[in-house]
């Protein structure tokens, strides 16, 4: 059974159709109709019904796909066991993350890394929805979040710190809270459908935050917050630029401080972790220590 010819079905049911598999792979659609037959012939049944727009897997194709995968995996495993993580990075690396991250992280990140592995192609999907890796055909997600070991297969990469800001201009009118109960009388500029901003200091705790501007993404919070509206809770990663130029004013409370997130890698198997993958994981954590260094 050739690895060629079950690449074509799983990417055909990953990409939706077989002319994306087919522009994956850098096949012709031709060639990779007559892999998928081939396929078909060499099982003696029909895996999926075709037509030029659309794919369905039979019962049959449905209960080949885990195994097309898996012999997949273990051909790449064998061949990542036997080259060194640091040569021969190449192929698409899709990698996926929030608008915020990616822009303030990963962009300067990914530059240097194809620039150290000409042979690397990076496909980055920025999105503040969480993405499913699996059916997006996604190599590692960055999340930013409180993820317990529920099964997930994760790999912490860093600390993402967060604390509370606010505009010089804000603070001149209304004040410089000094405690958390202080909060309640200030306009606190929130994500939408969120109540509450979570505190850490001798225990965890959760307070109600309200306002009357509310975003469904970070970065308009962080203008809603440089324009004076109010006192946001925000990652210090992403406001360190707005700091050093004075344009945002960090807020210390004497009873608490915003509960800081985790960094995390997700991975859609944890059968495979391909020298590419390893590389960019690598070198996440590497640029986040250092951005901890200058924060």
């Amino acid at each position: 059974m050739e690895l060629e010819r079950l690449a074509v079905l799983v990417e055909a049911v990953r990409m939706g159709s077989l002319a994306a598999a087919a522009r994956r792979l850098g096949l012709s659609p031709m060639v990779a109709t007559r892999r998928l037959a081939a396929l078909e012939d060499d099982l003696g049944v029909r895996l999926m019904h075709r037509t030029t727009r659309s794919i369905a897997l039979t019962p049959e194709g449905e209960a080949f796909l885990p195994h097309a995968q898996i012999l997949l995996e273990d051909a790449a495993i064998a061949r990542a066991s036997i080259r060194p993580v640091g040569d021969g990075i190449s192929g698409v690396l899709r990698v996926t993350a929030s608008f915020p991250f990616g822009r303030k992280i990963l962009g300067p990140l990914i530059v240097d890394l194809m620039r150290a592995h000409p042979d690397l192609r990076v496909d980055l999907l920025l999105s503040d929805s969480i993405v499913d890796i699996v059916a997006q055909g996604i190599d590692v997600a960055v999340r930013i979040a409180v993820l317990q070991e529920n099964g997930l297969i994760a790999q912490r990469v860093g600390e993402s710190p967060r604390g509370l800001f606010a505009a010089p201009c804000y603070l001149a009118e209304q004040g410089m809270p000094r405690t958390v109960a202080d909060l309640a009388h200030h306009q606190c500029l929130l994500i939408t459908g969120t109540s509450h901003w979570d505190f850490s200091r001798s225990g965890s705790r959760r307070v109600k935050a309200a306002g009357r501007f509310t975003a469904s993404s970070v970065e308009a919070l962080q203008q809603a917050c440089l324009g004076g509206l109010g006192i946001a809770n925000l990652s210090t990663w992403y406001v360190q630029d707005e700091m050093r130029q004075g344009l945002l004013v960090p807020i210390e409370l004497a009873d608490g401080a915003p509960e800081p997130l985790s960094i995390w890698a997700v991975y859609p198997t944890r059968r495979l972790v391909p020298p590419k993958v390893r590389a960019f994981v690598g070198a996440l954590a590497a640029r986040l220590q250092e951005v901890q260094r200058l924060a």
